[in-house]
């Protein structure tokens, strides 16, 4: 069982102390419904071999490395390929290397430089396996807090905690909307890869200022179109074949939905086309993947004949 009493006294003295102390009901309530595949990925995360650490690089990768013999490393890996699919990483692990769906690793040092995360308690909002959380740790964050309602991704969080144990990062398998109102206990708050799912994006927005204290900070990556200040695209059915996608936005709208929200200081730190080398099926994460989604004889579209993905990075802060 997972135990949350570190979490709750790292905040006992913060204006997060009644939530998190709250917390680990909520937990084992969860836990107690779980999903039908949790004991098989909870066997997975329990063969990891106890490993001696005596390397970690947070700051400009994912790396871990020490002692590990070759029944180990057999171990290891097939441990984690227990938790396949991958999305996000890489994650290099005493000499394992995970190769994920997402080049997570070139999103970050797009994110990371406008960005100072010292000390900071920190929000990850759609968190996935926590990839980036472990980054944000490595950048000097005091606290991180992810927040992700799939359990295969907090099995593998959970497989991370395992080789890299005791550190104040957690997860917690609930969505935003498990967070009780205006609970402004956060530093910085991230919602990357989030956005276009939601049926309300302002309502999300809203949500996510009402989880930062005053002069807090928000991270906002999400899909956007080229376009002026009144341009945004609702798809008809997919997008990329998802169809949980909702509004596509311009960077201009996006700053003006912001703004709307109640934030200042919004800027657009970063817009970039996704590539196939970005985002790809590997022997980790064997589905389809983006080159399955874009059109084959025009790239710059998809396979719905949309504008391909592209994603921006915005900043804003509340006042």
């Amino acid at each position: 069982m997972i135990d949350l009493s570190p979490l709750a006294a790292r905040f006992s003295r913060t204006p997060l102390a009644q939530w998190a102390a709250s917390l680990q009901q909520q937990f084992d309530e969860k836990y107690a419904i779980g999903h039908g595949d949790l004991a098989r990925w909870q066997h997975a995360v329990d063969s990891i071999p106890m490993l001696a650490l005596e390397d970690i690089e947070l700051v400009d990768a994912l790396c871990l490395s020490g002692p590990c013999s070759v029944a180990q490393h057999a171990q290891l890996e097939q441990a984690l390929k227990g938790l396949i699919p991958w999305r996000k990483g890489p994650f290099h692990l005493f000499g394992v290397h995970v190769d994920t769906e997402w080049r997570s690793d070139w999103k970050w040092q797009r994110v990371a430089p406008h960005l100072d995360l010292a000390g900071k308690r920190i929000l990850d909002v759609g968190c996935g396996n926590g990839y980036y959380m472990w980054r944000m740790l490595g950048a000097g964050a005091d606290s991180v807090v992810g927040i992700d309602p799939n359990w295969l991704f907090f099995c593998q969080f959970q497989a991370m905690c395992r080789l890299l144990p005791d550190r104040p990062v957690w997860q917690l398998p609930i969505g935003l909307e498990d967070l009780p109102p205006r609970l402004e206990g956060f530093d910085t708050v991230f919602s990357m890869g989030v956005l276009y799912h939601r049926r309300s994006p302002i309502d999300h927005l809203l949500e996510l200022k009402d989880c930062l204290v005053k002069g807090g900070e928000l991270v906002l990556e999400t899909l956007v179109i080229e376009g002026q200040v009144n341009d945004v695209l609702v798809p008809e059915d997919r997008y990329a074949q998802m169809r949980n996608v909702w509004f596509l936005p311009s960077v201009p709208a996006l700053e003006l939905w912001l703004r709307r929200a109640g934030f200042v200081d919004v800027r657009c730190v970063d817009v970039s086309v996704t590539r196939v080398e970005e985002q790809r099926s590997t022997e980790w994460m064997r589905y389809q993947s983006l080159p399955d989604f874009l059109d084959a004889d025009d790239p710059s579209l998809t396979i719905e004949g949309l504008p391909a993905p592209m994603r921006a990075v915005l900043v804003a802060r509340k006042p």
